[in-house]
């Protein structure tokens, strides 16, 4: 395979001589024009965004697909997102430029994708670049047959480097077209190939012993001073993080629970968490978690807000608590709309006080400011939040940035735990009334499905670990939303939501993210109808998404033609992957419902991944939290009773990863709650691989039965 990808790479440099991200923008006035292309029909913020651009651009559908191949001319793909900085200086300097368009809507079918909105165009295009370069990243911009099949493509490019490859694929195309469609077979071959998932049919004994091994290999990537791994830039990975908590505390691995801690705190007090507002920003640029790049994702804060409750429900330390609530505060203020339903993302860049648009102006300040704003505080604030050298930024600014505890501050700052207190909640209101005067990052008001599943667990997780009813409260808005505005009437789920329409079928990750959230609240309320929908979820994506030779799931259903394969999706990144968050589904349906099939399903998947665990655990951290629940006990809780709730009010005190919640308040039909309701008593029932221990009325006790 590698072989026959030679050419290709050869084809790439030929065609492009450096392909590298550069960071000198090109000057280019920006043109302007009443006439706008066919993405002014779209909801997308980022395709809207470009709907006035001279390039006439198209949307990816069958329309666009259908007119490339009437015309017999070259695609040009060109996939973004809203908050992507380097997507928009490449529109600035080329797909706002007259020359540029001009050669593009001669030669080319332009189809502008939000990769957001089509992670399914998204990742086949990503797997040629990657294949063609080693790399990949946004914006993607790929070139391809009028079929659809890659012939190149790449990230972003300059002005000349981007004119010059669109001349020369426009001149090879038209002067030798078998070479191209020779180029475009190879490739498309190796597209087929890639993150092929293979049926494992060893019966795989999954042992602590294996899940120790692989967490000793990965220890060697993880930096224990400054946390996250040994690079930069620094993403703050919270399915890892998830799961070497969770690993920490059931194999009492206090080193990685220290790891995990270090990097918890260096978040919390660094630059890419927002220190006035609430909320983390995407990655931070330097190994030290100082410089933001600063666009906020619904999926990092939901993520985020998930693991900082259960770490502050293992550590009770109050920073923990503090960084949920103020990250919710900030997506309530900026990213919930009324219906329930939560926003995308908020922009990187900003515009400055002369009206340039700006990376980071909307967070970062200068001593002026500051001294202007904060008067005899300056002092204690400037070496609180390091506005000195350790805190500099570029352009005179500075990003706040801690690099000391509260109690390690006090020590040396002659003030109290109090007075710091009602020092920090004076300051941060009176530089978040200043900085609401500024320009406002845009937001990508677009509600995707996955994203909401994930944030609706998170004030789930939120509820159950600080019991504040408002936070169950918006999770239960946000569970109807779904339930009633993405969830069709034959029983499909719909991807995207906006201005009242949904237009894009669901993907394996929309119904993977939502499943696991609708257990996620059965869990916090016992309301059974959740898990019911949960199931029709299931059964649905087992008809439609189902790879029956594997046993794996594809990424969009058997109802999408248009693209030329249908990828698996196995890697845990930033998001689990939707194959493993649909193996821990099944694997607890499998246990509700006592459906065997939902467990041989879930158990075959995990088989399948073994040697890819073993290979490279950090790529696999949802899929190891998975095979933990074999290689170790993993325990049903069924309470029943009228005081169902109370108890298990009790029990959310604890960290419990290992634990499936089932309960009831009234005598449930329910498989895993047969026969276990007893009027006028709340037994609380602990199973472990079919077996019962006795049932207990006192939270305490089957806590006890739980840590033995």
């Amino acid at each position: 395979m590698l072989k026959k990808l030679v050419f290709i790479i050869a084809l790439s440099i030929l065609i492009l001589g450096c392909s590298q991200k550069g960071t000198n923008s090109v000057a280019v006035t920006k043109e302007n024009t009443e006439v706008a292309n066919d993405l002014i029909n779209e909801t997308s913020p980022y395709l809207l965004q470009h709907a006035y651009n001279p390039v006439d651009w198209k949307a990816w559908n069958d329309t666009s697909l259908k007119l490339a191949k009437d015309q017999n001319k070259l695609i040009v793909i060109s996939v973004g997102y809203s908050a992507c900085h380097w997507c928009h200086v490449m529109e600035e300097e080329s797909f706002e430029n007259d020359a540029v368009a001009k050669l593009m809507n001669e030669n080319f079918i332009s189809i502008k994708v939000d990769r957001e909105e089509r992670p399914d165009v998204d990742q086949v295009y990503m797997s040629a670049v990657q294949l063609m370069t080693g790399s990949g990243g946004w914006p993607l911009n790929c070139i391809t047959l009028p079929d659809g099949r890659p012939v190149f493509g790449g990230t972003y490019f300059t002005r000349a480097q981007w004119t010059k490859i669109l001349e020369d694929m426009s001149l090879l195309y038209k002067n030798d077209p078998d070479k191209v469609i020779a180029y475009a077979e190879q490739l498309t071959e190796g597209v087929k190939n890639s993150n092929l998932i293979t049926v494992n049919k060893e019966n795989v004994q999954f042992n602590p012993l294996a899940m120790k091994t692989m967490v000793k290999f990965w220890r060697s990537s993880l930096d224990f001073q400054n946390g996250g791994q040994q690079r930069a830039p620094k993403f703050p990975m919270p399915s890892n993080l998830n799961f070497l908590l969770r690993q920490s505390f059931q194999y009492d691995n206090e080193k990685i629970q220290e790891f995990v801690m270090t990097t918890l705190d260096k978040m919390a007090n660094g630059g890419i968490y927002d220190q006035l507002g609430g909320g983390f920003s995407r990655y931070s640029v330097d190994g030290r978690w100082h410089v933001p790049h600063f666009e906020k994702m619904l999926y990092d804060n939901a993520q985020l807000v998930s693991l900082y409750s259960k770490a502050y429900q293992l550590t009770k330390n109050e920073q923990y608590k503090t960084i949920v609530t103020e990250t919710l505060d900030f997506v309530e203020r900026e990213l919930t709309q009324e219906e329930g339903a939560f926003y995308s993302s908020l922009d990187a860049d900003s515009k400055t006080k002369e009206g340039e648009l700006e990376e980071g102006a909307f967070y970062v300040w200068t001593k002026e400011e500051l001294q202007a704003a904060l008067g005899d505080d300056f002092d204690l604030f400037k070496a609180y939040y390091n506005v000195n050298a350790t805190g500099k930024w570029e352009k005179d600014n500075y990003i706040l940035y801690k690099t000391k505890s509260n109690s390690e501050f006090i020590k040396t700052s002659n003030i109290s735990e109090a007075q710091l207190h009602e020092k920090l909640q004076e300051w941060k209101t009176k530089l978040l009334t200043l900085r609401s005067s500024r320009a406002r990052p845009r937001t990508d008001d677009k509600v995707l499905t996955s994203w909401n599943a994930l944030m609706l667990t998170a004030y789930i997780d939120a509820y159950r670990v600080l019991g504040d009813p408002s936070y169950l409260e918006r999770a239960l808005k946000n569970a109807t939303f779904i339930k009633e505005n993405q969830i069709d009437s034959d029983g499909s789920l719909f991807h995207n939501y906006k201005d009242g329409k949904s237009t894009i079928e669901g993907f394996s990750e929309d119904y993977a993210h939502t499943i696991s959230a609708f257990i996620e609240v059965y869990q916090a309320t016992l309301d059974e109808r959740w898990l019911e929908t949960a199931k029709a979820l299931m059964d649905y994506s087992i008809a439609h998404f189902s790879n029956e030779t594997t046993q794996m799931f594809y990424f969009t259903s058997d109802a999408e033609t248009s693209l030329i394969t249908r990828k698996t999706e196995v890697i845990d990144n930033v998001i689990p992957s939707s194959n493993s968050v649909l193996a821990k589904n099944l694997f607890k349906l499998g246990h509700y419902y006592s459906n065997n099939v939902y467990s041989a399903r879930a158990k075959q998947m995990l088989n399948n991944m073994n040697d890819q665990l073993e290979k490279s655990p950090s790529a696999y951290s949802n899929w190891l939290s998975l095979y933990m629940n074999y290689s170790n006990p993993y325990y049903e809780v069924a309470i029943s009773g009228t005081n169902a709730l109370d108890k298990l009010n009790e029990v959310n005190r604890y960290y419990l990863p290992n634990i499936l919640i089932a309960g009831a308040t009234s005598d449930s039909k329910l498989p895993i709650m047969e026969s276990r309701f007893i009027e006028d008593d709340t037994y609380i029932y602990v199973c472990v691989d079919g077996a019962c221990k006795l049932p207990v009325e006192h939270t305490k006790e089957a806590i006890e039965q739980l840590l033995k």
